[in-house]
Parts: C-alpha cells; sequence; structure tokens
C-alpha cells in the first residue's frame, strides 16, 4: 500500500507562521491539496476564508443524517461560504471524512430561525427540489448570493420552506426513479453555482 501524504520535510525549513512544526518534522498524512501540506490547521482556515464563494448550502426536514457529511465534505470541494443544519444539533460526522474542520457549519434550532438569519443577511433562498411548481435548475440563472436549501429524498423540504424560497428548482432526470440521493443533488446545484460564477458559463433557455 502507497503511504498516505508526505513524510517529514527535507532539507532547511521553510520560513512562516503558516508552517506547522509538528508536520514538517513527522510529515503530514492529512486529506488536503498539496499546497496545504504542512500549513497549520487554522493557517488553512484562514487561507479558505479569503476565497470562499458567495453561496451557502442549507439541510432541512432531514429525517436521517445519512447524508449531510457527503453535502459537508462537497460544499468544502466548492468552497461554500457555510452550511446550514436546521433542526436537531447531532449528525453523523464520518460521512464529512474530516472536511468539517475546514468548512463552516452553523446550526439553526427551527426553520423560522434560519430564514431571518438569511433575511438579515439579504440572501434568496432557493429551494432545491423536484415536486410540483420547480422549474428546472438547469434553465436557472443562479444569483451569485444565495442560499441552496435541500430537503430528505423522499419527503422534500416542508411546506413552510418551500413557501419562503424565492423559487424551486429541479434537477432534469430521465429513469425510472422518481428522485436521486439528496447528496448528489445537492452536489449538481453546487456545481451549477460553479460553473455560472467560476467558469462564466450561462444558462441556456
Amino acid at each position: 500500500m502507497l503511504p498516505v501524504g508526505v513524510g517529514p520535510w527535507e532539507g532547511p525549513w521553510p520560513e512562516g507562521e503558516h508552517w506547522d512544526p509538528d508536520l514538517l518534522r513527522h510529515g503530514d498524512a492529512r486529506n488536503v491539496v498539496d499546497a496545504y501540506r504542512y500549513w497549520r490547521h487554522e493557517a488553512i482556515v484562514a487561507d479558505l476564508d479569503e476565497q470562499r464563494n458567495p453561496f451557502h448550502v442549507a439541510i432541512e426536514n432531514w429525517q436521517h443524517d445519512a447524508n449531510i457529511g457527503s453535502i459537508v465534505r462537497t460544499a468544502n470541494a466548492f468552497l461554500a461560504a457555510e452550511v446550514h443544519i436546521i433542526g436537531r444539533r447531532r449528525w453523523n460526522r464520518r460521512g464529512a471524512m474530516v472536511t468539517d474542520r475546514y468548512q463552516h457549519v452553523r446550526h439553526h434550532e427551527t426553520l423560522s430561525d434560519f430564514l431571518a438569519w438569511a433575511r438579515d443577511a439579504g440572501l434568496p433562498v432557493l429551494a432545491i427540489d423536484n415536486g410540483p411548481g420547480s422549474v428546472p435548475l438547469e434553465t436557472a440563472d443562479l444569483p451569485p448570493a444565495c442560499v441552496l436549501v435541500f430537503g430528505q429524498e423522499g419527503p422534500g423540504l416542508t411546506d413552510a420552506a418551500h413557501d419562503a424560497a424565492e423559487a424551486t428548482l429541479s434537477i432534469a432526470q430521465y429513469g425510472s426513479t422518481r428522485s436521486i440521493n439528496a447528496a448528489a443533488a445537492a452536489a449538481i446545484a453546487m456545481h451549477a453555482w460553479v460553473r455560472r460564477h467560476r467558469f462564466h458559463q450561462r444558462p441556456v433557455i
């Protein structure tokens, strides 16, 4: 089996407060990109904070949390501003693969609390669901700063969340199943934002 990460630093140690002496001395086995090898955890988060995208992700009406960690991991990959978990505070972090150490995660006790936060932040709330009245995500011109809200596969979002959203966007499907995995849907929606605002690809309407 190939070793994970990199071994101890070879040669003279680099200068700078972002370097971690313990990692330089013993090696860095963390799941981070090469640019962050040997960096202190706090320095990585601070650097990410300088670059974060202005979209947020929210999770509502989840009856079990198997996919929450996967969504946190994907939000970290696409450098979302924050992940918001509405409802119960505890969730299984194994699916996050330690990325929750680098991704900001905020908890809201109730949907009302979350909506008040979004209103104060001036962020439009966009529901991602394939129910009645939804419009295709593929043709939506996502705003630069927004919150993408996801419900659990099956129950979807609550009626209150739909009512509060400025729009409900659906992901095009062509097979036999009526819905796709919630974590997969979140990844598709986040990448749609990346294509629009990082690659400047306007939707074809």
